[in-house]
């Protein structure tokens, strides 16, 4: 074995006894609340990524759609495939600067909600995906005062994700992971309009 094999093997060998003693010290089982929000691409695409994890381990799942919902898209065709594992619910009548009516996009966020809480309240569900629901919670369409408590009254073995920018402090707090994506180039920019099987 080279000097450099052994450097590396030796690194490798720390490595794993860090990680190993990580790993040990993690013992807890429990329902997690995971947050994807930030300017980039890629929220609710991880969101819809851990659904399908879900699903292969034969989890019942929930879907609600607080934003999207004026065009239909992969992960909607997709998920509606398995109707015995999914529910999900398109509540959305699309992004604020296309309905243009406040009125109407409050109403579509509340009745969003109260499915979102109804599955947040039953233990069948072992993953709930609220997809765009900080973009609700930051137009005060919903607010934290409803969201919060459901969360912290959940199953505990329930997990849930939620997406969107400009995830509220108060949520961030209580969240057991966040992830913030950040935009390095983005195709839109260059004109390329949105594509079947990446945005849409």
């Amino acid at each position: 074995m080279s000097d450099e094999e052994l450097r590396h093997r030796e690194r490798m060998q720390r490595k794993k006894e860090l990680v190993d003693r990580k790993i040990a010290r993690a013992t807890i089982d429990r329902g997690v609340l995971v947050v994807n929000t930030g300017n980039g691409k890629g929220k609710s695409s991880s969101g819809f990524g851990m659904l399908a994890r879900s699903l292969g381990h034969g989890f019942h799942c929930g879907v609600v759609q607080f934003i999207k919902g004026s065009f239909s898209t992969g992960e909607e065709a997709f998920f509606r495939r398995f109707p015995d594992m999914v529910d999900y619910h398109v509540m959305g009548e699309g992004f604020t600067w296309e309905t243009q009516d406040k009125a109407r996009d409050v109403a579509a966020a509340q009745a969003a909600w109260q499915i979102a809480a109804r599955m947040l309240a039953d233990e069948r569900y072992r993953l709930v995906l609220l997809d765009e629901l900080n973009i609700a919670l930051v137009k005060q369409y919903v607010t934290l005062e409803h969201v919060l408590p459901a969360l912290a009254a959940r199953p505990a073995g329930q997990h849930v994700v939620i997406t969107g920018r400009g995830a509220p402090d108060a949520l961030v707090a209580v969240a057991d992971t966040v992830t913030e994506m950040r935009v390095v180039k983005h195709a839109f920019e260059a004109g390329i309009r949105a594509q079947l099987g990446v945005e849409l």
